[in-house]
């Protein structure tokens, strides 16, 4: 056994689609404010061959020296755009006919093992910010709500580990589709 090197997994990497509907998956992020965050949000989606990131509100653009530090050059690879107006980035999205996830814990949130991924051919992810989550406003807009089901003492997770994760959740869904 031996570690492979850069070069090896990136062409491994270069290799490969994303499955399924992973590739046609977006992600929106409304007011999250460290630059920090949003780099991982970079790449993550990169590692998960997510088609696109939409920025809203006070969320921070590239280029930033900070979001560089986390996104270690993914901002450069994955498609984005920003929308200083967050409801009008979801009905762009709606009349695109993509199905709006938001994930927030609910009193109506599908718990992640039990969601559907693979009944959705375009699916947005709806992120929140750090502090508040998703945005009040944006509720009555979202098609489902999807929470990550936790078992310690703290009821949340960073936002960008939180799209590591549903990512991640994504993938296992989808990979045979």
């Amino acid at each position: 056994m031996k570690k492979l090197t850069t070069k090896e997994i990136l062409k491994e990497n270069l290799s490969r689609t994303a499955p399924g509907y992973l590739s046609s998956l977006k992600i929106l992020i409304p007011n999250v404010r460290s630059l920090h965050n949003v780099g991982s949000i970079f790449r993550s989606a990169d590692a998960f061959g997510i088609s696109e990131i939409i920025l809203t509100g006070i969320t921070p653009t590239p280029p930033r020296p900070e979001i560089n530090k986390t996104a270690i050059g993914a901002e450069e690879f994955v498609e984005w755009r920003y929308e200083e107006n967050s409801l009008k980035a979801i009905d762009d999205l709606k009349k695109e006919g993509y199905y709006l996830i938001g994930l927030e814990q609910t009193n109506d949130s599908t718990e992640l093992p039990d969601f559907e991924a693979d009944r959705y051919p375009r699916m947005c992810i709806v992120l929140g910010s750090e502090v508040a989550g998703i945005d009040e406003e944006l509720l009555p807009y979202i098609d489902e709500f999807v929470a990550i089901p936790q078992f310690g003492k703290k009821h949340s997770l960073n936002v960008s580990v939180a799209a590591g994760v549903i990512l991640y959740a994504m993938l296992e869904k989808l990979w045979k589709s």
